[in-house]
């Protein structure tokens, strides 16, 4: 029985490996094109220069996590749906935000005239906590309108705990927090590239070590071989970014991966870059309204938020960025996976 198991196994972890390079190989030899159409659209940031908290200026071809979710959808589609229904989730979930990154996207074009520098904070919020909580229901709904998740979740060193009901807000809110601070973290060549390839194949890795999730491993890997093929694109200086485009829709597979894994617990500590990022931003923009209304002289913690870009006005290059936060994410997800072992 064991050794039938075991073979299943190898089987399952054949095909993954086959799907992530099928993935890279796609993404590789359609990339160029895929530059060149946008190029050509004039699919191109538009500058944003406010002194904020949270200045962005790009400038640069945007939209490129479209060269990372179609070839994903597609494989997904073709070789990881047959008895795998459950996989309709994460990819609808990713469509959904890479949807809502688009349009977010499209209003803060250069060619785009508009009172805005892409959607409303409170539209985009709407939508993303809306997706979120859709997610969330169908994830908890017993089969056949949901995946019949039923509040699962491991625990390091304890084992299962069941959060019952409560895990349609939990989900809801992991999914909303991953999407925004994947998104934060998008703001220098190659760092949400390479921080969402490590966590996902950190996500693989806890799914094959667990054996009842072989269809996320799949997906996990087909993500890291998409991922990977975006990245020889995004080299520094890089042509093009993912934008919100990809940053959303990949955000929030990585949630709804760990939510399907029963292993979101550990979600915090594979994307602690995320999680900084995120936080970095927040303490900024709490500090300086606090510091505003209590003093009437605003203070900023940070040079400019999120860290990234604090990091880059202090005298950090770009690639000096991406490979030390690459570190840390790969020690924290080595990290991750060795306590999933202890669920």
């Amino acid at each position: 029985m064991q050794e039938t198991l075991r073979a299943l196994l190898i089987q399952d972890m054949a095909r993954a490996l086959l799907l992530a390079a099928a993935a890279a190989v796609i993404v590789l030899l359609s990339g160029r094109a895929w530059i060149e159409l946008l190029k050509r659209r004039n699919i191109r940031k538009r500058a944003r220069n406010e002194g904020s908290d949270t200045m962005v200026s790009y400038g640069q071809i945007t939209m490129g996590g479209v060269m990372i979710v179609v070839p994903v959808v597609f494989l997904t589609s073709l070789f990881n749906l047959i008895d795998r229904w459950s996989m309709l989730l994460p990819l609808a979930v990713m469509v959904g935000y890479a949807i809502l990154g688009a349009v977010d996207d499209y209003f803060s074009l250069e060619v785009v005239p508009s009172s805005h520098y892409g959607l409303t904070e409170r539209v985009k919020s709407a939508l993303q906590w809306l997706i979120a909580i859709v997610a969330s229901v169908v994830l908890d709904l017993p089969a056949p309108y949901g995946l019949g998740h039923s509040g699962m979740v491991f625990v390091p060193f304890v084992g299962q705990l069941d959060v019952g009901i409560y895990v349609i807000p939990i989900a809801g809110l992991i999914i909303w927090a991953t999407v925004n601070a994947v998104n934060i973290t998008d703001g220098v060549d190659g760092l949400s590239g390479w921080t969402l390839l490590v966590a996902f194949g950190a996500y693989g890795v806890i799914a094959f070590l667990n054996g009842d999730f072989t269809n996320l491993m799949a997906l996990c890997f087909t993500l890291v071989g998409a991922c990977a093929g975006y990245l020889w694109f995004n080299a520094h200086p890089a042509p093009v970014i993912m934008g919100d485009l990809g940053s959303m829709a990949l955000g929030g597979a990585l949630a709804v991966i760990a939510l399907q894994s029963q292993q979101w617990l550990l979600l915090p500590i594979v994307g602690i870059v995320f999680v900084v990022e995120a936080l970095s931003s927040f303490v900024q923009i709490w500090y300086y309204k606090y510091t505003r209304r209590t003093t009437g002289t605003p203070v900023r913690l940070l040079k400019m938020a999120p860290l990234h870009h604090h990091l880059r006005i202090t005298g950090w290059s770009n690639p000096q960025i991406t490979q030390r936060f690459v570190v840390i994410t790969l020690a924290s997800s080595m990290v991750a996976i060795a306590l999933a072992m202890r669920a």
